[in-house]
């Protein structure tokens, strides 16, 4: 008898590395099933990781984007933003920050001032978002989501809830702007929490396990900084926690669009990353007032 629920494609353990000057990184994307998980093109999960108290934030100083957007969910600590395109702004637990780079900026993420000063724990999740082709040279956008503004749905039974960050679930629609159809949804799971998750058959869905352990459909173990890929031949994951878990669901329709990628542009062909590269090399993706 087939299974009632979506078919386990892989479960994949992140890369360790780094980025920038102070964040420590796990990264399970981009990978072999990144077209199983478009519009979704990286997770990087930084941290967590103990901050000494510094008068010298660190993070990622300004590097440029085009073509995509990003988005961070900050789970410890707190993070400074600030690009070229004249948004700035500071995140902390819960809330989230989804910039659209689109034609092209240049950004920097660093620590908060006051948050390095004391010290303290950092954890969050950065997504890189693919971008359709017709919309991949709008004007840079900038959002920043509130932990308040971010709808939560509880679990029958006293199961957990969960955050709808963008698209919609359980008959909360979350505050994201989004340029292709997609859910972004962070599951609270206290341990023996058992439910099914249904999202439309034909997305694309990822499981991300933030913090603790679950078992998919009853039989493939996943664990923390471990991702799920699932298939299409059904609207339905099972997951039972089997402790206390935080997991990040990705999915979407995919972007059936050709990709071309080069460090921090996405586009669909390699002529338009030459333009990126030339654009970001003569200046055109801003400047901040330290650069003049």
């Amino acid at each position: 008898m087939a299974s009632p629920f979506r078919r386990v494609f892989q479960v994949i353990d992140g890369n360790k590395k780094a980025v920038g000057d102070g964040f420590d990184v796990t990264s399970p994307m981009p990978g072999p099933r990144i077209r199983q998980l478009s519009p979704y093109l990286l997770i990087d999960h930084i941290g967590p990781m103990q901050i000494a108290p510094t008068e010298t934030p660190l993070g990622s100083p300004p590097h440029p984007h085009r073509g995509f957007e990003t988005v961070t969910v900050v789970y410890d600590g707190h993070l400074a933003h600030r690009d070229t395109a004249g948004h700035d702004g500071t995140i902390g637990p819960g809330d989230v920050q989804w910039m659209t780079a689109g034609a092209g900026l240049r950004h920097a993420e660093m620590y908060d001032r006051d948050f390095a000063r004391r010290g303290g724990v950092l954890e969050l999740l950065q997504l890189w978002v693919n971008m359709p082709k017709a919309d991949k040279l709008v004007p840079p956008q900038y959002q920043e989501l509130r932990a308040a503004a971010i709808p939560s749905v509880p679990l029958a039974g006293g199961q957990g809830h969960i955050r709808v960050i963008a698209g919609s679930y359980g008959g909360a629609t979350g505050p994201a702007h989004t340029f292709s159809p997609l859910t972004l949804l962070d599951l609270h799971l206290p341990q023996g929490a058992d439910f099914v998750l249904t999202l439309p058959a034909a997305y694309n869905v990822g499981l991300y396990v933030v913090r603790g352990a679950v078992l998919v459909n009853g039989e493939r173990p996943a664990k923390t900084q471990q991702l799920v890929v699932l298939g299409w031949d059904s609207a339905d994951v099972q997951i039972t926690a089997s402790e206390d878990s935080l997991v990040l669901v990705l999915a979407g329709a995919a972007i059936e669009e050709p990709l071309a990628t080069y460090g921090p542009f996405v586009m669909n062909t390699n002529e338009e990353l030459m333009a990126a590269i030339a654009d970001f090399e003569s200046g055109n993706m801003g400047k901040f007032p330290e650069d003049e």
